[in-house]
């Protein structure tokens, strides 16, 4: 985690940031996928938590080696046009670390309510509708990703959550979403 690159947005009259981010974000996520990748983390150094925003900026970390590794995929087709493009830096001395991880928020009962009679067939849709009302649904202020799986084709949101600032990094493995229940990356 010692080298980053910023993927920063270039202003687009026809594209908003938003949508431009979820694009270059689902192309990353297939690279990661590609190359079976562990060691590279993400980060939005522009995130706001207030008024939920990515912000303009996508940074990925990790090291030169598999940074350079990423960047030999011909991952960016499309996205040039819509890019600062990236020069590989060394992470600053003496910078603070942070933790970001997915959250999925219980936020439609129906949607809840189909899993579970599926892992419960034995159970009636009232029973199930019983066990699991209206009410549970939960709403979150974070800010997301709109992605598309590449696996059943169903459009989702990737809720993200920027743990506050820690003094001390933590080593872990990273998923393909560049995401990790207990390793940092470098936060400046």
């Amino acid at each position: 985690m010692d080298h980053y690159l910023n993927f920063r947005l270039l202003p687009d009259p026809e594209f908003p940031a938003p949508l431009l981010m979820n694009a270059l974000f689902s192309k990353l996520h297939r690279a990661l996928v590609q190359i079976d990748s562990r060691t590279i983390g993400i980060s939005f150094p522009e995130v706001q938590q207030e008024k939920p925003s990515l912000g303009r900026c996508l940074r990925l970390h990790g090291t030169a080696d598999h940074l350079e590794r990423l960047m030999a995929e011909n991952w960016l087709v499309g996205m040039q046009d819509h890019l600062v493009h990236p020069q590989l830096s060394i992470v600053p001395n003496n910078v603070q670390h942070c933790r970001i991880r997915r959250v999925q928020p219980k936020s439609n009962a129906e949607r809840l309510r189909r899993r579970y009679l599926k892992r419960h067939p034995q159970l009636t849709n009232q029973d199930v509708e019983a066990k699991l009302p209206d009410s549970i649904e939960t709403r979150i202020k974070l800010p997301f990703l709109r992605l598309k799986s590449q696996s059943n084709g169903h459009s989702f949101c990737l809720f993200l959550e920027h743990l506050p600032p820690q003094e001390q990094p933590v080593d872990g493995a990273f998923n393909t979403y560049g995401l990790s229940s207990e390793a940092t990356i470098p936060w400046f």
